[in-house]
C-alpha cells in the first residue's frame, strides 16, 4: 500500500492512498464469499448460486462493499504508519477511482488536532482580589434583611420629603412620543408604570428625579424632565431629554424593626441576632469562596492562552462561532434587546463571537494536552457517580439514563468535560496566587 500524507495550513492535511491490486482482488474475493453464502437467489439453495449469477446479481453492492472496506482498511494503515497524527475528523473520500491496472486510489482530507508547544504551565502567576468578610459588610447584609421585614405607613397631612416612599403612576414621552417608540422595545418597561414605589433619594431610578417630587402631596401632578445620561443602557435615547408626566398617589414612611433577637426569630425561630449574624457570614463566605474560584479559574485559562497561539481547524471554527453567536443573541434578548438593535450590532456581535470561539477551543486543545502529558484520566467509577448524579436531577433511573447518553452520544462529551476540569484543577493548584487589595469603584 502506497501512502502519502501532505501537511497544510490551519489544522488540515491530505492523504493519498493506492491500494495493489492483489490487495483489490484478495479483498474482493472475501466479499464475494459472504455474498456467496448470504445471497437468497431463486432456484438455488442458500450457498449454492454460483459465484458468476452472485456477481451479476450483486455487483454494484459488491464494490460498494469492497470500496468500504478498502477506505476503511486504509485509513487504519495511514494512522499506524503516522502515529504522531491526531485526526479530529475525515472528511468524505474524493478522487475513488479504480486504476486500469487494478490498483484503487482515493484521496480524504484530514481535519487534525493543532501543533503547538505547550508553554510552562505550572506555577501561572495570577492576581486575584483579597476577600474578607467584616462586621461593616455583615452588617450592611443585616440591613438590607432588615428592609425586608419593615412596615410601611401612609404619611397624611404633609407633602413629600427626602427619604419618603413616593407611590406613583408615570407616562414618560420624548419629543411628545412615547418612549418605546424612540427607544425600541428595550425601553418598553420605562414608558409607563403605575403603582411604582420610590424611594426620595438622589441615587432613585435617574439623577434629578426624585428631587421633582419633592413638596408634591398625593393626587397631585407633575412634569418631571430628566437628561438621560450618556452611558445610558438604551443607545437610541442616550442625552436625550425624557419629560416624565407623574401623579403622587401615595407617601408612605418605612418603620424598620429593631436589631435585637425577636427580629432575629422572625427570620428563622429559635435563633438569636447573634446566630443570624454568623448565618449571614457563612453564606458571604461560602459565595466568595465560589467568587474567588471563579476567578481563579478564568486567571489561569486566560494566562495560558496569553502564552501560545496557534491556528484552530476552521470547521471546528465556523461551528463554535455560530454557536458562541446564538448564546449572544439569547442573552441579549432575554436582557432586553430589541430585533432590531440586534441585526444593527450584528457584525459586530459575530466579531466578538469568533474570538470568544477561537479562545474557546484554543483552551480545550491545551487542557488536552496538559491532561495527557501529567497523565490526568477519568476513571470509569468517576463517570458512574457523575451519570448517578445527573440522573438523580433529571429524576430518571441511573440505567435507563446511562442507555440514553450513550445513544445520543453524550458519553464522551461528559467524559472530555470531566477531563477539561481535572486539567483545570491541576492549573488552580499549581498557580502562583497573589492577594491584592480589590480595585474601588473610583479607580
Amino acid at each position: 500500500m502506497n501512502i502519502r500524507l501532505e501537511k497544510k495550513e490551519k489544522c488540515l492535511a491530505t492523504l493519498s492512498i493506492e491500494v495493489p491490486a492483489e490487495t483489490v482482488a484478495d479483498e474482493r474475493a472475501k466479499v464475494l464469499k459472504a455474498f456467496v453464502t448470504q445471497a437468497r437467489i431463486p432456484g438455488f439453495r442458500p450457498g449454492k448460486a454460483p459465484k458468476a449469477v452472485i456477481e451479476k446479481a450483486h455487483g454494484e453492492d459488491i464494490s460498494r462493499e469492497v470500496e468500504s472496506r478498502l477506505i476503511q482498511n486504509s485509513f487504519q494503515e495511514a494512522l499506524k504508519e503516522n502515529e504522531d497524527l491526531k485526526v479530529l475528523n475525515v472528511k468524505n473520500p474524493e478522487n475513488v477511482t479504480h486504476q486500469p491496472d487494478g490498483s484503487f486510489t482515493f484521496d480524504a482530507e484530514l481535519i487534525t488536532s493543532p501543533e503547538f508547544s505547550l508553554p510552562e504551565y505550572k506555577g501561572l502567576a495570577i492576581d486575584v482580589p483579597k476577600v474578607d468578610v467584616t462586621d461593616e459588610i455583615v452588617a450592611e447584609n443585616l440591613e438590607q434583611l432588615r428592609q425586608r421585614f419593615a412596615d410601611y405607613e401612609d404619611i397624611e397631612g404633609r407633602a413629600a420629603e427626602k427619604g419618603d416612599l413616593a407611590v406613583v403612576n408615570y407616562t414618560a414621552t420624548i419629543d411628545g412620543k412615547p418612549l418605546d417608540e424612540v427607544g425600541g422595545e428595550q425601553a418598553k418597561p420605562l414608558a409607563s408604570n403605575e403603582g411604582y414605589w420610590i424611594r426620595i433619594d438622589e441615587e432613585a431610578f435617574f439623577p434629578g428625579f426624585t428631587d421633582g417630587l419633592i413638596g408634591l402631596k398625593p393626587n397631585e401632578d407633575k412634569e418631571i424632565t430628566v437628561t438621560l445620561p450618556d452611558d445610558f443602557p438604551i443607545e437610541a435615547i442616550r442625552g436625550m431629554d425624557a419629560v416624565f408626566a407623574v401623579t403622587v398617589t401615595g407617601l408612605k414612611s418605612e418603620k424598620l424593626p429593631e436589631l435585637d433577637d425577636d427580629f432575629a426569630n422572625q427570620i428563622e425561630q429559635g435563633k438569636s441576632l447573634d446566630d443570624i449574624k454568623a448565618l449571614i457570614r457563612d453564606d458571604l463566605e461560602m459565595r466568595q469562596k465560589r467568587q474567588l474560584e471563579e476567578i481563579k479559574i478564568n486567571s489561569v485559562l486566560a494566562k495560558l492562552n496569553e502564552l501560545v497561539d496557534f491556528d484552530v481547524p476552521e470547521d471546528f471554527l465556523q461551528s463554535e462561532t455560530q454557536g458562541q453567536a446564538d448564546a449572544m443573541v439569547k442573552e441579549g434578548i432575554e436582557a432586553g434587546m430589541s430585533e432590531e438593535e440586534v441585526q444593527e450590532r450584528q457584525e459586530g456581535l459575530f466579531e466578538e463571537a469568533q474570538v470568544r470561539a477561537k479562545n474557546s477551543l484554543k483552551t480545550n486543545f491545551l487542557l488536552t494536552e496538559i491532561a495527557e502529558a501529567e497523565g490526568l484520566k477519568v476513571e470509569n467509577s468517576d463517570m458512574l457517580q457523575r451519570v448517578t448524579m445527573m440522573a438523580k436531577q433529571a429524576k430518571k433511573p441511573v440505567k435507563g439514563y446511562m442507555k440514553e447518553l450513550q445513544k445520543s452520544g453524550q458519553l464522551g462529551n461528559i467524559r472530555q468535560n470531566m477531563l477539561f476540569s481535572k486539567a483545570i484543577d491541576f492549573l488552580v493548584e499549581h498557580a502562583n496566587v497573589t492577594e491584592v487589595e480589590p480595585e474601588t469603584e473610583e479607580k
